[in-house]
């Protein structure tokens, strides 16, 4: 069912005009009478779908929900998406995807949720899910890596949402280290990557990935600790948010098989260019007190930030919020 909806889908979205249900049944390989029940499922979810005789189905416009079935028809994925896990209300989508890893779930198998009851970010912060407007997403992925390389993929998915937004939207967002995407100097994004590990190889990661994408000012909680944004809020237009998550996913794949095949490298280099801090001066926090200034040189092979103190002595920080000076 899910499959030959998504078949639909993309059809409607590679044509135009009206697509016979003499085509649409060749090309499901199904009877007209199993179209028409498809049509009628897609219906049943928010689709406006034109019926007209001797033409057949037109798409006339889509709900705004999260619908996997859209998710689907617009995947060009080899890994990231190929399972892809739905539900409504959870409390956390990296908990879900925790879980089926452990059972066994493939290399790929996505999590999303159109709200989190327990959703956090980096520290143990708590990050605000409501329902219908976000993006909330987990990925399993069972690289061949040692578990010290495992941060290097919380940089891979901010890479991944960066180039998500830019294509999906008109704005150009920054990376802030370790794993903030911003607009406007407001976050946007967050990103939070869970592993199981023997000491000898990783068993599997998860990376989470939330985005704030139609959210309101009166959504956002009064205790922030930064200043918080969306992408409707940043380009004055509400975005759609299975193509956004589609998106996010095809980066996503094409950023971890190049991972898989050149390593680390490409993805800092671009990770780097992006970030806001990069040749600049900051300053390092710890707990709200400023412990380390100097200029920001860049990460290293483990995703730690490199800087150079006014007295040419090169830190290696591991953890810390960063402040632009």
């Amino acid at each position: 069912m899910h499959q030959k909806a998504g078949t639909i889908l993309r059809l409607f979205r590679t044509e135009a005009d009206y697509i016979s249900g003499e085509r649409l049944s060749r090309e499901l390989g199904v009877s007209r009478t199993a179209v028409w029940k498809h049509v009628s499922a897609l219906r049943k979810v928010g689709y406006r779908i034109e019926a007209v005789p001797s033409r057949g189905y037109r798409l006339v416009s889509s709900p705004d929900i999260i619908d996997p079935h859209e998710v689907r028809a617009q995947l060009d994925s080899a890994r990231v998406g190929q399972r892809l896990e739905y539900i409504k209300e959870t409390a956390s989508t990296n908990a879900d995807a925790f879980r089926l890893a452990e059972n066994g779930a493939v290399e790929g198998t996505v999590v999303l949720a159109d709200s989190q009851s327990g959703g956090k970010g980096r520290r143990g912060r708590v990050w605000a899910s409501p329902a219908g407007v976000n993006l909330y997403c987990s990925v399993v992925l069972r690289p061949s890596i040692m578990p010290h390389e495992a941060p290097q993929l919380t940089f891979l998915s901010a890479v991944a949402a960066a180039r998500a937004i830019e294509q999906t939207t008109k704005l150009t967002p920054e990376i802030k280290w370790p794993n903030d995407l911003l607009v406007s100097g407001k976050k946007v994004a967050g990103l939070l990557n869970e592993m199981s590990a023997e000491t000898d190889g990783i068993n599997f990661v998860i990376l989470g990935i939330g985005i704030n994408l139609n959210m309101t000012l009166d959504q956002f909680p009064d205790d922030l600790r930064h200043p918080a944004t969306s992408l409707l809020l940043e380009s004055g237009g509400p975005v759609d948010r299975s193509r956004f998550i589609s998106t996010l996913l095809n980066e996503l794949d094409r950023l971890y098989a190049d991972f898989l095949a050149r390593g680390f490298g490409p993805v800092r280099e671009e990770w780097q260019r992006r970030c806001t801090a990069s040749g600049r001066k900051v300053v390092v926090s710890d707990s709200g007190t400023d412990c380390t200034g100097g200029r920001f040189i860049g990460i290293d092979s483990d995703g730690a930030m490199l800087l150079r103190s006014d007295d040419d002595i090169l830190h290696r920080i591991t953890c810390g919020d960063v402040r632009v000076i």
